[in-house]
């Protein structure tokens, strides 16, 4: 019977980490919009929000259970938002 427990023991925390990564994906992919629509806007930004959220996912990610993301620098955004007006 314990390692029925385990495996649900188990299951259930891989279970919390990927609710958690879907979560603060959402915050970034949230942020990332921010950035966008700022910089197509002309005006100023950062991405700290950004990698903030970043690293809580890759630190979620050293778990083993969910994807990294990659940093993004300001360049990044600006390139993406080039690359969409042409």
């Amino acid at each position: 019977m314990s390692v029925h427990k385990d495996i649900s023991k188990h299951s259930s925390k891989q279970n919390q980490l990927v609710q958690q990564f879907m979560l603060l994906d959402e915050r970034r992919e949230k942020e990332i919009d921010e950035a966008v629509q700022l910089c197509l806007a002309e005006q100023p930004f950062t991405t700290d929000k950004i990698n903030q959220v970043t690293n809580e996912i890759n630190a979620l990610a050293r778990q083993g259970v969910v994807p990294q993301r990659k940093l993004v620098t300001t360049k990044m955004v600006e390139e993406y938002v080039n690359s969409k007006l042409k």
